[in-house]
């Protein structure tokens, strides 16, 4: 099954005020295992609700998420649905349960009934997945916050997951810490395979995907590669959205009448145009 996730017409709605309102609405999309996907939108788009419908957090009002072929409405295989796909939340004080960043990433191989050798095996390896093995005797409390959602992250892949969905895991973090986040993440979809979805606002961070999908008012406007989604700098900007500065730098020179290719993200790909672009205007 090339698809580790499916919806199939999901709508997911809530209760305010005795007003019922739909966060997302009639949704269809896959997710392609293996793939490195970043879902984008601005605050109210859905993208939240969005990543807990993922792993059965939330269950449609209508519709089906399957995840693996399983129904998450599906009760009697609600642990088997967050072992395929694990959850990383924004704040990584919220998701740390133990003093000693060993014995936290332990919690979840404990509850999953693993024998002691197995969970020393699992600690072990995602520890070092994500850069962090040196610290396992240390108080998390005492950790930067790029540390600690990299603790967080380790406590779900030591559970083995084959899908990773990460709800603004650097929203609270300073440059350092979600470069540091992104690099892991980047690292655990290329050399183990974990097909990840990640929910963020910041531009750079979508830059690195397979897939970019936008989302506004609970439906999805865009989907496709970072290059083809940010060429249309004027759609994203009604939404509310920004675009990598290098898109954003291109575009104006093209308005003021540079023939430039604008469909670039990278800065060394940017560099090269422009001097070309400049070239071609002197002359």
């Amino acid at each position: 099954m090339d698809n580790i996730i499916e919806l199939k017409n999901v709508t997911f709605e809530y209760t305010e005020e005795d007003a019922v309102y739909a966060a997302v609405k009639d949704l269809n999309l896959n997710i392609k295992r293996g793939d490195f996907t970043v879902v984008l939108g601005h605050n109210g788009s859905g993208k939240s609700t969005l990543a807990k419908l993922l792993n059965g957090l939330n269950k449609p009002t209508h519709g089906d998420v399957l995840v693996d072929g399983i129904n998450t409405r599906d009760e009697e295989n609600e642990i088997n649905i967050k072992r395929k796909v694990g959850m990383v939340f924004q704040n990584p004080d919220n998701q740390l349960v133990a003093s000693i960043v060993e014995e936290d990433v332990a919690f979840g191989p404990e509850n999953l009934g693993l024998a002691p050798d197995v969970i020393r095996s699992r600690v072990d390896d995602a520890l070092k997945a994500v850069g962090m093995y040196e610290f396992k005797d240390s108080t998390p409390h005492r950790l930067s916050g790029g540390q600690k959602q990299r603790i967080a992250i380790a406590g779900i892949i030591a559970m083995e997951p084959e899908c990773l969905v990460l709800d603004e895991p650097t929203a609270m973090l300073d440059p350092k810490g979600r470069a540091e986040i992104i690099e892991t993440v980047l690292r655990l979809n290329k050399e183990k395979g974990i097909t990840v979805v990640l929910i963020t606002h910041y531009m750079e961070e979508a830059e690195k995907a397979d897939r970019v999908i936008v989302m506004n008012d609970g439906v999805i406007i865009e989907d496709n590669t970072p290059k083809e989604v940010f060429k249309n700098v004027e759609s994203l900007k009604k939404v509310g959205l920004d675009v990598p500065q290098t898109t954003e730098l291109l575009y104006e020179l093209s308005k003021n009448g540079f023939e430039i290719n604008t469909n670039i993200i990278s800065i060394e790909e940017a560099a090269k145009e422009i001097k070309n672009a400049l070239h071609l205007e002197e002359n």
